[in-house]
Order: structure tokens, then sequence, then C-alpha cells
């Protein structure tokens, strides 16, 4: 009997061997599979990036051969509310997709061209020779005015290449805490706006909170410094996270070089203030965000609001008392221009018709 359970006990441990040697195959099998799979979803988003920009080369010959066969236009002739190009170099996470959907819905019905720049791996610094493509495309491409440009890309200065008429630029900008916290949950499940796309750090479960209080890099302090450096423009100094100089040189720019920055809180009349100053591209934009199917709106995924301890450690750091200095500037300056544009009345606001007029005007006319 003895000899019998001396017997037993052998094969018993090289079943078990045997058990454990299948359930690591199954786990490396699985492990090569997942990396497998990862690899072709990142060989068919490459594949659909190539795709997305050999149908925007095609569109833009197409453009151009139809203006070729109908007849170039003559400089003379082009009207003065055509001659003007927007650009919107919108600061990620504060509602751009979704404004500039507005403006995807408009611009058939409005007569005007919208052109998405792209940059490589979403850098908003251009190389100085993009710099100056960028400039002469846009100033040059008569085919292409009216324009709204959009991207995420800083502030250009075209005022230093020579060009005589700039284009107008606008923005929007939004809380420094709530923009992080959107994009850092935006990186790891997307939005309803497409949700089957795989984000950069999908399958991270790791709340908001929880990467404040491990010190994780995404939800760093030095992860807030974006608007800034976004209105700053493409001087080195702008993107030294942290820089007064930079956040001074931003402000400057927002009062000087912008022609009206709304915030993300107060969307709506951010687009009603565009529809009665740039008719030519936003008409019909407040009727629409109001009452349409807001198919335009996009909202991150699986995103929950951090802790008042969370903000109170975030709150601590100097870049976000530049980054929230530079937001209430912003907010300010809005409000300020909205109050001297529009009045409320049962709860509505209503934008003001003109309230000035010519007088004395000499000399006479006989």
């Amino acid at each position: 009997m003895w000899a019998g359970l001396q017997n037993r006990y052998p094969m018993e441990k090289e079943r078990v061997w045997e058990g454990r040697q299948l359930q690591l195959l199954a786990v490396l099998t699985f492990g090569v599979a997942v990396l497998f799979l990862e690899n072709q979803i990142q060989k068919l988003e490459e594949s659909r990036g190539k795709l997305e920009r050999a149908i925007a080369r095609h569109e833009v010959r197409e453009i151009e051969q139809r203006h070729t066969i109908d007849g170039p236009r003559q400089d003379a002739t082009l009207d003065e509310d055509d001659d003007v190009v927007i650009i919107y170099n919108r600061v990620p996470k504060t509602a751009s997709t979704s404004f500039t959907n507005i403006a995807y819905d408009l611009c058939a019905k409005n007569k005007y061209h919208v052109l998405h720049i792209n940059t490589t791996k979403n850098n908003p610094v251009m190389s100085l020779q993009d710099q100056v493509r960028f400039v002469k495309n846009v100033t040059s491409w008569k085919e292409m005015k009216p324009g709204f440009y959009h991207g995420h890309i800083s502030y250009l200065d075209f005022a230093k290449f020579g060009v005589k008429k700039k284009p107008i630029y606008i923005n929007v900008i939004r809380d420094p805490i709530e923009r992080l916290v959107s994009y850092y949950y935006f990186l790891r499940f997307g939005d309803d706006y497409r949700p089957g796309l795989r984000r950069r750090k999908q399958g991270d479960k790791k709340t908001f909170d929880e990467c404040v209080a491990a010190g994780g890099s995404d939800c760093a302090p030095e992860k807030l410094w974006l608007q800034i450096p976004f209105f700053c423009g493409h001087s080195s100094e702008c993107w030294n996270v942290g820089s007064r100089w930079a956040l001074e040189q931003a402000k400057y720019n927002l009062i000087n070089e912008f022609f009206l920055v709304g915030v993300t809180e107060e969307l709506e009349d951010f687009i009603m203030l565009l529809e009665a100053t740039l008719p030519r591209f936003f008409r019909g934009a407040t009727e629409l965000y109001r009452t349409g199917k807001k198919s335009h709106l996009r909202k991150t995924t699986e995103k929950k609001l951090p802790t008042k301890e969370t903000i109170a450690k975030l709150q601590q750091s100097e870049i976000w008392k530049m980054e929230n200095e530079f937001y209430e500037f912003a907010l300010e300056q809005f409000q300020f221009v909205r109050a001297h544009a529009v009045r409320e009345k049962d709860g509505e606001l209503y934008i003001l018709t003109q309230n000035f007029f010519y007088e004395k005007i000499y000399p006479k006319s006989n």
C-alpha cells in the first residue's frame, strides 16, 4: 500500500506540473495575441492616417483643377468680404471639436472653406520652414478664401513675415484643472465622438485622484502648462514651464492679436458674439447651437470629478497659479466684451443694435 502511495505522488506532481505548464503556455499565447492585435490596430491607424492625408491632397487638387478650368480669379476682383481668413489655434480639451463642428455645419450654407491644420504628432510648434509655408498658404491661397483654419498650433505672428493683411485669430480657453482632468480621461477612455478609436493610455484604469496621490506624470502640475504657451507663441521662452515672461506675452497677445477669446464654460455667449461680429462665417451659429440636434457636441467618457483634496494639492503649484491667472484674465476680458455687446431680457441675452452714428459732416454737400 505504501509503495502504491509513493508511486501515485510523483504522478500527481507530474500532472500538477503539466497543468502549470499549460496555464503558462495559455498566458503566453494570450499575451502574444494581445501584442499582435495591438500591432495590427496600430498599423490600421497608420493606414487610416495615410488614407486621410491622401484624400485631403486629392480634394485640394480637385479644387485647384476646378478653379483652373473655370478660370483663375483676378486679384482685383476678390471681394472684401471674401478676402478673410480666420485661424482658430485650438487648445486641446476646451470644447474645440464641439465648436469646430459648428463651423463645418455652416460652411456650405455660408459659403466658406474649413481646413484642418494637421501637424505631425500634434506638435503645436512649427519649424521655421513650415511657418513660412503656412503663412504663404494662408495669405495667397485665394481658392480657399474665405477660409476657416483650425488646429492644435500655438499662436504665429504673421507680421514678422511681412504680411500686410493678417488673419483673424480666435480661441477658447478653459479652467486649467478642468481641462487637465478632461484630457487625462480622454487619453484613457476617449469620447462619444469617435468611441471606437483606441487611445494612447487605454487600459489604464487609475483615476485622476489616484494619479495625483501617487505623483504620476500624467497629472503633474507641469501638464497644466498649455494654454499660456498656445497664446504666447513660437518663442522658446513660451514653452519654458513657469515662465513669467511667457504669461505676460500670452496676455499681450490675447488683447492685441486675438479678435475674440471665449471660455468653455460660456461657449454659447462666445458663439453669439461671433455671429454678431463675423456673420460671413457664423450666421446661424447661435440657433444651431441652441436648437440643433447637438451632434457637434463632444463629451469625454468615464470622466470622474476630482476631490477637493486633489484640487487643493494642484492649486499649491506655482504653475497652476500662473495658468489660473491667465484664465481669470481671459475670462474678465471676455465678460467685459460681452457686457458692452449684449443686454439681458427675461433671462435671455440679446445683441445690441448699433449705438453710434455720424454727425457734423463737413464740408456740406450742395
